[in-house]
């Protein structure tokens, strides 16, 4: 799942030891979601999502928790090139052909978390979905996150997650000012109806060419995997 280059996984603590990840990128199968374009070639927010999410995977992974991949690409694992190549392979776990109706398609993803969910009854679970936006081409956006507004745990994990992204701009880019923000969006789909607690998170805009750095560069799209573990991680530490 996780390609040759990165098949193998060393753990190298067990941080999170205990604690069951639910990862779902947005989209897939027959719908890539939002499309932006790099010169000729057109960037489909499916394959990024899900090269930040599976490379979020393999981080929890590295420290011990146990991860499924709901959306999972039997060809692609984590890919170092800047153009991802769109493809509409993609199945829902474990193995099932996405349809192309969207509420048919989250409510087969929400039925695979919730079984899965009471499976591990007791255990804690969390639940991240990655969506790539899209917006006019002149507008650049930073990472948006949303809860439940019920969700004690949602916005938690969110907020932990958003502050690990001010801290890591803080690092990388000191003289920016990171605007994204958490809020509840409860009518969303896989926000109201998955049972573990959950957070979504918007990556930025693909039609705008400086959002479209952060997804290019695979380093900038480890990164964003990174924050997103170090929040996670908070969050479980300090539950």
């Amino acid at each position: 799942m996780l390609g040759s280059k990165y098949a193998r996984v060393t753990v190298k603590d067990r941080t999170l030891a205990g604690a069951v990840y639910y990862l779902v990128s947005g989209h897939g199968g027959p719908d890539p979601g939002a499309i932006g374009h790099y010169g000729k070639h057109p960037l489909a927010e499916d394959e990024y999502a899900y090269d930040v999410t599976i490379r979020l995977a393999r981080v929890l992974m590295e420290h011990g928790a146990t991860v499924y991949m709901i959306v999972r690409d039997p060809n692609d694992g984590i890919r170092d090139e800047p153009i991802l190549k769109l493809d509409r392979d993609e199945l829902t776990y474990p193995s099932q052909k996405i349809p192309l109706s969207q509420v048919k398609r989250l409510r087969q993803g929400v039925d695979a978390i919730n079984k899965l969910h009471r499976k591990y009854k007791g255990a804690y679970q969390r639940m991240v979905t990655i969506h790539v936006d899209s917006r006019s081409e002149g507008q650049n956006i930073d990472v948006f996150f949303y809860h439940h507004e019920n969700s004690k745990s949602g916005k938690r994990l969110a907020t932990h997650i958003h502050k690990s992204f001010q801290s890591g701009y803080r690092r990388s880019q000191p003289n920016r000012t990171y605007l994204g923000t958490v809020s509840d969006r409860s009518a969303l789909y896989v926000v109201k109806n998955t049972h573990p607690p959950t957070v979504f998170i918007e990556l930025g805009n693909i039609r705008n060419a400086k959002d479209q750095q952060r997804f290019l560069l695979a380093n900038n799209r480890q990164a964003l995997a990174n924050w997103i573990y170090t929040g996670l991680q908070t969050a479980y530490k300090t539950r």
